[in-house]
């Protein structure tokens, strides 16, 4: 079989921190895709790169991982795939990201793929800072002890890279050979292993068997089955595993003595001053709390001017289908259904897309890293770890991918607290909820050259912190205590955030919320317009007669009396009934039907709130208007007051701020939990806490 005839598939795997993301996205650019492994809840990012003469390199960012003995779930899916080679992801050619600066660390993991005999390229990254740092490297010498092909990369100015895709076109020319001997370390018990299973390569079985004691049984089915091979306890593996590590360093300090030189006076530079100001224990939080602020008055002030032309667009373009189209069902679906549903969505786009560039610019620089150092304390006396700062922080994003990332907590205990307390931080779904809300009862004004919207904001994510903190705290209580690991985190070295690598992720991340958020709300809003438009009885059919009759003789214009018939057959449609059996619950809380409706649509997920409000207010509207006008305009018929009024839009924030609203999310939080309890457990914690606090708060402020 020829190259042409099939694409190369390229396996990327690196220390976290190399830079292996970056590579990632030069090679493929928005050629990729981003889903879960089969039936686990690990991020697989896939993308294709277009190689010389047409070919194409199929190419698997895999998690991040420090070596192949695997302590996580991350790192399994790490070294299953590499010890699987009938897996259809097994890689032609594996390519093993290091970074200039710890290519000591970073080579221990290329010795053990090499070992496993899978042509495998070094990539050296960072190659701009050799100079800054003080760093020459031979690569001829590199090569010829490591047994490999080199790429000397600098993924932030993008050169190199056309050197990795030469080298993996050329993959077949590669040594597949080991470049280090491990039965050396005890020849006794590594031939007997060989001679239990002579089909197959010493080290793949040792990796293994070290998998079995480490971590936990891998799937059998296409793989030797070692778990039998019991000639030495689990005590006496981790001491070879022990002896393993230390004769891989020592080959490598070895190579690396004549290979590498540093010169000590050129590597020192700002990180050791940077570092204590953004770590010190009182002004690093005065630093991390003023970055959130800046960013939260950003999202506010920036994409007001995006926002506005959006919501003025899709009224236009609602008003003119009503207008232009045949009138008729169809008609009535396309303007009133879904061009507002959309559009409720649509016009978030910039604060969210102005969100994820925020915490990519974080995340890129090396910035998030300090901040899950310096809050490691201060999490230790809520039940959690410098690890749950992570995930809590990727719930600010959606919490889906929050309790994902718990998997990197080893202890169970403290794992299971930061799953439950995940969805109180505030993802994007929230945000769309939160933005309109403020925007109708939160004054747009400045105080102190601070927009109060803005700081609004801020006190909704301040908010879900605190919660999620307390909610720790309670839980650390009154579960069974369990001893603590360690708490151990990289500093990354400072970096001026690349451009391509923000924008695809923004992109990518937008996207993904546009997309998953958009499905939901476009069926949503076709069974919402249906409800709306349609009622059981024939006082919704005979609305227009019944609201004429009794305003004979009254002096109301043509436009109020098709506001009231609007309104009639609203309350006499399907959705109306619906809304007022939940009224009597929600009353107390300073909610109509109509809000009633859209809370309950949005347990499916929290931003269909928006999207289900802008469905019920168009429905039936001759003169189509922009969603928070109709909201700022609806008007309670009993008391005459607006029923968006400040102790409502309060009541309104603080129940969004703390029910679980998303399906998504409590199917993770089973997945995670292996079972019902706990997400059900989650589920009624939140919803309860939600109503009760936005029950105080109208009762108080009415």
């Amino acid at each position: 079989m020829t190259i042409a005839s099939k694409q190369i598939k390229v396996a990327l795997i690196g220390n976290p921190n190399t830079g292996k993301t970056s590579v990632f996205n030069q090679l493929t650019g928005l050629n990729q895709k981003v889903g879960n492994y089969p039936g686990i809840t690990v991020e697989k990012k896939e993308g294709v790169c277009r190689l010389s003469r047409g070919i194409k390199a199929h190419i698997l960012d895999l998690p991040g991982t420090y070596s192949l003995n695997a302590s996580s779930m991350d790192e399994n899916i790490v070294t299953e795939l590499l010890l699987n080679r009938n897996d259809k992801d097994f890689p032609d050619v594996a390519v093993v990201i290091t970074d200039v600066e710890n290519l000591k660390r970073n080579l221990l993991l290329f010795t053990q793929v090499k070992d496993l005999q899978i042509p495998a390229i070094l990539v050296i990254n960072m190659a701009d800072r050799m100079q800054r740092k003080g760093i020459s490297l031979d690569l001829e010498k590199l090569e010829k002890e490591l047994d490999t092909r080199i790429a000397l990369v600098s993924s932030r100015k993008g050169t190199g890279i056309d050197r990795i895709r030469e080298l993996i076109l050329d993959y077949r020319t590669l040594s597949s050979a080991s470049c280090t001997d491990t039965t050396a370390l005890d020849p006794e018990y590594f031939e007997k292993l060989r001679k239990a299973f002579p089909e197959h390569e010493v080290y793949k079985l040792w990796l293994l068997i070290t998998q079995d004691a480490n971590f936990v049984k891998l799937d059998r089915q296409e793989v030797p089955d070692t778990s039998s091979f019991n000639t030495k306890s689990g005590s006496e593996i981790k001491r070879l595993q022990q002896k393993e590590t230390i004769y891989r360093y020592k080959f490598i300090n070895d190579i690396l003595k004549e290979a590498s030189k540093t010169d000590l006076n050129a590597a020192r530079g700002l990180r050791a001053s940077l570092d204590r100001a953004l770590t010190h224990r009182v002004g690093g939080y005065v630093i991390f709390f003023a970055i959130l602020l800046l960013i939260f008055q950003a999202i506010f002030n920036w994409s007001a001017y995006p926002m506005d032309f959006i919501d003025e667009s899709f009224a236009a373009f609602s008003e003119w289908a009503k207008n232009t189209l045949p009138p008729g069902l169809f008609t009535d679906l396309i303007a009133e259904g879904l061009i507002p549903g959309i559009g409720g969505v649509v016009i978030f786009v910039p604060q969210i897309a102005f969100l994820f560039l925020f915490i990519a610019l974080l995340e890129e620089s090396g910035y998030m890293s300090r901040v899950v150092f310096l809050m490691d304390k201060s999490m230790r006396r809520f039940g959690l770890s410098g690890k749950s700062v992570v995930p809590l922080i990727s719930g600010t994003a959606c919490a889906i991918p929050a309790v994902m990332a718990t998997r990197n907590i080893e202890n169970w205990k403290e794992r299971l607290i930061t799953i439950l307390v995940s969805p109180f931080m505030t993802c994007s779904a929230r945000l769309p909820v939160y933005l309109i809300i403020i925007a109708l009862v939160i004054p747009d004004e400045k105080v102190w050259g601070f927009n109060l919207q803005g700081i609004m904001l801020m006190a909704l994510y301040l908010l879900g912190a605190v919660a999620a903190l307390l909610s720790a705290y309670v839980m650390h209580k009154t579960m069974k205590t369990r001893i603590r690991p360690f708490f151990v985190v990289e500093m990354p070295n400072y970096k001026i955030p690349l451009p391509k690598n923000v924008i695809i992720t923004v992109v990518e991340k937008t996207k993904s919320f546009v997309w998953g958020a958009g499905k939901i709300i476009l069926a949503i809003s076709i069974i919402l317009w249906f409800m709306a438009s349609h009622g059981p009885s024939d006082r919704f059919d005979r609305a227009e007669e019944i609201i004429t009759e009794r305003h004979a003789g009254s002096t109301l214009s043509e436009e109020e009396l098709e506001t009231e018939i609007a309104s009639y057959q609203l309350e006499n449609s399907y959705i109306g009934i619906v809304g007022k059996a939940i009224e009597p619950a929600i009353r107390p809380l300073g909610y109509d039907w109509k809000i009633g409706i859209a809370l309950v649509t949005s347990f499916a997920a929290r931003e269909v709130f928006v999207g289900t409000l802008a469905t019920i207010y168009s429905v039936g509207s001759e003169e189509e208007d922009t969603i928070k006008n109709r909201m700022a305009a609806e008007v309670n018929p009993v008391t005459g007051e607006k029923v968006f009024n400040f102790p409502t839009g309060v009541s309104l924030l603080l129940f969004y701020a703390f029910a679980m609203q998303c399906m998504s999310t409590l199917a993770i939080v089973k997945r995670e939990t292996n079972g019902w309890k706990w997400p059900m457990v989650q589920l009624v914690f939140m919803t309860a806490l939600a109503y009760v606090s936005a029950l105080i708060a109208y009762q108080l402020l009415k």
